[in-house]
């Protein structure tokens, strides 16, 4: 890159010299030229003095300050303003060290990558640097560059420092008049908002490029080779917006669609935070009950099958039990019946005790009779 300013920075009583580059690069943005459509040929722009109306050529062309409000213009030449004092035209002077959240973004303007110039800056130039970055701050001063005064921040990037162009606090205009009065924002509507937030998920720089560009690009290209442009497809018709809450459900919904799909094939996918509280979302819900009627049907036929399968294993265990319980009980069955046999039989012989008594005792009394008859 070719140097456009070359400086130095003064940190204390440390100076770093520098070489300025311009970091950002506009010439691939479009631009037109003005022609003459009868014949095509470009408009040049002419230098016309306004008293005489002749053309000015380059170098009668000088410099002239107008003060506000002022119909008088003062004419000031190069050798008056070299002489003026202007201590920050070939230093960088760095005024004090802010957290970056202090510098309002509508303050930046062009930014500058600056380069060590010499061997001698490689050392406090890398020292300013590993600072800036170590310590979360960067740097506020003022720098001449290209006839004019600004202030200036300088950040650590990527290995380098970054000097961005800032516009002077009488620069921004104040918001008032811009901002709509007092407004009621309910809760879900704002938990909404912060949702669809979360769901369009992290910015891809690679992704990023200009459309328009490319549609000018491929528009005169066809032109080029003499045929007819492509119109594009006219855009359908954008219906008003009356439910602040419906569109941003819709919104949600459509953002959940579009990280679905980039998300294909990924082990991770990213979480939203469940909508609640609206009858959008109650009555999807009962649409997709019948899906999930098959997988009810299945689960309840493996319960089935699992308590069949459990109640045949109670069974197969219960069998043993079963068994040893007949023979307790057989065995309880046999013993009561040698019992009831023993009983009868002792009952038996003791009615043929008895029976033999009786006998022999009548036999007895029968031969007693005998006796005194005789």
């Amino acid at each position: 890159m070719r140097s456009i300013w070359n400086g130095s920075i003064s940190f204390g009583l440390v100076t770093i010299p520098v070489k300025t580059y311009s970091a950002t690069d506009r010439t691939s943005s479009v631009s037109f030229v003005r022609i003459h459509e009868k014949d095509g040929a470009q408009i040049q722009y002419r230098k016309i003095c306004e008293l005489d109306g002749e053309e000015v050529p380059n170098e009668e062309v000088g410099k002239g300050y107008q003060p506000p409000g002022d119909d008088i213009i003062v004419p000031v030449s190069d050798d008056e303003l070299s002489r003026l004092p202007m201590p920050t035209s070939k230093t960088l002077t760095i005024l004090s060290f802010v957290d970056p959240g202090e510098i309002d973004p509508l303050q930046l303007d062009k930014a500058y990558y600056l380069g060590p110039n010499g061997a001698a800056a490689t050392k406090p130039y890398a020292l300013l640097r590993e600072a800036l970055e170590h310590h979360g701050k960067v740097a506020i001063g003022k720098v001449a560059m290209r006839g004019r005064e600004s202030l200036a921040m300088l950040r650590a990037y990527e290995g380098a420092i970054v000097m961005h162009a800032l516009l002077w606090p009488d620069q921004i205009r104040p918001a008032a008049g811009v901002a709509p009065e007092a407004v009621q924002i309910r809760e879900n509507e704002l938990s909404l908002a912060e949702t669809l937030m979360d769901s369009l998920g992290e910015l891809d720089p690679a992704e990023l490029h200009d459309e328009y560009r490319e549609a000018v690009e491929e528009l005169v290209a066809a032109k080029l080779e003499g045929e007819e442009p492509v119109a594009p497809a006219a855009p359908g018709p954008s219906a008003r917006v009356i439910d602040l809450t419906a569109a941003l459900e819709k919104s949600v919904r459509a953002a959940r669609e579009g990280r679905t799909d980039a998300a294909e094939g990924e082990a991770e996918s990213a979480s939203v935070t469940p909508i609640r509280g609206r009858r959008t979302a109650e009555k999807a819900a009962p649409k997709k009950a019948p899906a999930k009627k098959a997988p009810e049907k299945k689960a309840a036929a493996k319960k089935s099958t699992t308590s069949k399968s459990t109640a045949t294993k109670s069974t197969a265990k219960s069998a043993p039990e079963k068994s040893a319980a007949k023979k307790s009980t057989a065995a309880k069955t046999g013993a009561a019946e040698s019992t009831t046999a023993k009983r009868a039989a002792a009952k038996s012989t003791a009615g043929k005790s008895a029976a033999k008594k009786s006998a022999a005792q009548r036999s007895t009394a029968k031969r007693g009779a005998a006796r005194k008859s005789g």
